[in-house]
């Protein structure tokens, strides 16, 4: 599969927003993990690994920044700032995470639990395991 932007339901009414997200009806995999990124210092950069298995869901739940996803032949970016859209990530894509604003919040659900052996956190081991 290639990274795409879902959108979820958005139900408002005078009280303020809800939107949520299920497996199978928004998300393409059931959901082992979940976290979420804040408190990003001006000018840092997260990320800047890739998932050999994990496949993500990434929403800006508060805030915005910019997810950077490279295939191993072109980089894709991505402006999350929306809590209604989320970008789902299949592995193998290198990302990084860039450009957050004040008190942006990003929710990060897995198909997987936390396993180190997944990662692939050197650049050229990533373009290694694509043929590059």
């Amino acid at each position: 599969m290639m990274p795409k932007i879902i959108e979820l339901p958005k139900i408002q009414d005078p009280r303020g927003s809800l939107s949520f997200f299920e497996y199978p009806s928004q998300l393409p995999f059931e959901i082992k993990r979940t976290y979420w990124i804040y408190d990003v210092p001006g000018g840092e950069v997260r990320g800047g690994h890739a998932f050999k298995t994990q496949n993500e869901f990434i929403v800006a739940l508060s805030g915005s920044f910019d997810l950077f996803l490279f295939d191993g032949s072109k980089e894709i970016k991505f402006s999350l700032n929306r809590s209604y859209y989320g970008l789902y990530v299949p592995n193998m894509f290198w990302r990084r995470m860039e450009n957050f604003s004040t008190n942006s919040l990003a929710l990060i659900v897995s198909d997987r639990e936390y396993d180190e052996s997944d990662y692939v956190r050197d650049f050229d081991d990533f373009k290694q395991l694509k043929n590059v």
